[in-house]
């Protein structure tokens, strides 16, 4: 195999250029440390990046302070006027005030949370498929039903069949609930105002809750607008749940923020109670940063991105011809339909064992995902190019 041939510091305004591999391979994070040394990581959800210098900054003076105490009573405010700082420079939207905001250690921790507050042992929760493996572990946890709705043509919301599931739903359920993902993982879709206006319609048709899973918002391609659910019409009674976490590469410094709509204020209060001891200082301290100061590093990282997302399509029409890519809108994943390449359902386990890359497999995706895998797109060009020659080489290409 040939080596990845990042092997000198690129000054570039592009964070996906800043790191060498044997930088990267220094990291002690799970993506670097999940594989034996020879693989290359293209899986786990973490970005091959350094951080934002405001982020640095922050957190090298909260230590140098000594500021490493617990969160305070001004926590929540902070972290949401720096998101409300950070949607109306982004989004123009203007809805997140903070008597309808609750810190939450995590997107994950504010998801179940709001399930458990939300509905009620036995209900069910929609969303869609392939979905985020977490998601259903964390409703079935919660001694909820868990249904998933294969997405329609293009990776789109097949609003037919969620009819049909939100009016079935509604009748087993004292309160039933849709999960939504927003932009969708894995699949990088980016739902229109258009469509969560349906959405809307919808579930307030059949009675159904919404909590919309938005921590992938920042990060959509050039030229696409992402909307937040809350912006639209007919959502006072839904929750949104956002964080600097994925934009940022913050996954080891979690926070989130729940954000109600303007009739769903009082389900905040649980989520108060029975948060408030798992939030993180640091964490606070390192999201408002990116929120505040990170905007330039954002704009590089998205271009680079969307370098990336062509690169990805150059090299997969080259080396592996026969599995069909089009840059999705969203996230920093490719959603890879492999099923011609004449491997098993398990692509990824082919991709690891001959071509020693690791991708995440699609089946732990339900329904829909066997035959794919989720490659991730935010590393280093040289890396996502050797990272595709392995794949074919592991395909006999």
């Amino acid at each position: 195999m040939g080596s990845v041939r990042s092997d000198s510091r690129t000054h570039s305004l592009n964070p996906l250029e800043a790191l060498t591999l044997d930088e990267l391979r220094r990291r002690t994070s799970e993506k670097w440390h999940a594989n034996e040394p020879d693989v290359l990581p293209l899986g786990v959800a973490e970005m091959d990046v350094p951080l934002a210098t405001p982020v640095v900054q922050a957190l090298t003076q909260a230590l140098e302070a000594g500021n490493t105490g617990y969160t305070g009573p001004t926590s929540t405010p902070r972290y949401a006027q720096a998101f409300d700082h950070f949607a109306r420079a982004r989004w123009g939207w203007t809805g997140i005030r903070e008597p309808l905001t609750c810190l939450v250690p995590a997107v994950m921790r504010g998801l179940a949370g709001l399930v458990r507050g939300l509905t009620r042992p036995g209900d069910t929760v929609v969303t869609d498929a392939p979905f985020y493996p977490p998601f259903k572990e964390l409703v079935e946890a919660c001694g909820r039903r868990f249904v998933a709705v294969p997405l329609g043509p293009g990776h789109r919301l097949d609003m037919d069949r969620l009819d049909s599931v939100f009016a079935a739903a509604a009748r087993d359920s004292r309160q039933a609930l849709y999960l939504l993902c927003s932009p969708q993982n894995p699949t990088g879709t980016v739902h229109t105002a258009e469509v969560l206006g349906r959405i809307a319609d919808m579930t307030a048709r059949h009675g159904v809750r919404v909590v919309a899973d938005e921590s992938h918002a920042p990060l959509v391609a050039g030229g696409v607008r992402f909307v937040p659910y809350l912006s639209v019409p007919g959502t006072q009674s839904a929750l949104s749940v956002l964080s600097a976490a994925k934009a940022f590469n913050l996954g080891g410094l979690k926070a989130a923020v729940v954000v109600a709509g303007s009739g769903a204020a009082d389900d905040l209060g649980r989520l108060e109670t029975e948060e408030e001891y798992g939030r993180s200082h640091l964490a606070v301290i390192a999201h408002c940063a990116a929120l505040y100061d990170g905007g330039p590093w954002l704009d590089s990282l998205l271009a680079g991105l969307d370098r990336n997302r062509r690169l990805a399509r150059e090299l997969l029409g080259h080396h592996l011809p026969k599995v069909p890519y089009e840059p999705a809108d969203g996230t920093y994943f490719a959603w890879l339909d492999c099923r011609t390449l004449g491997l098993d359902s398990d692509p990824a386990s082919s991709f690891l064992e001959h071509g020693r890359v690791a991708l995440t497999p699609g089946g732990i995706f339900g329904t829909g995902g066997a035959g794919h895998a989720r490659l991730n797109l935010a590393t280093t060009p040289a890396i996502l190019e050797e990272g595709i020659e392995r794949m074919a080489m592991a395909t006999g290409g």
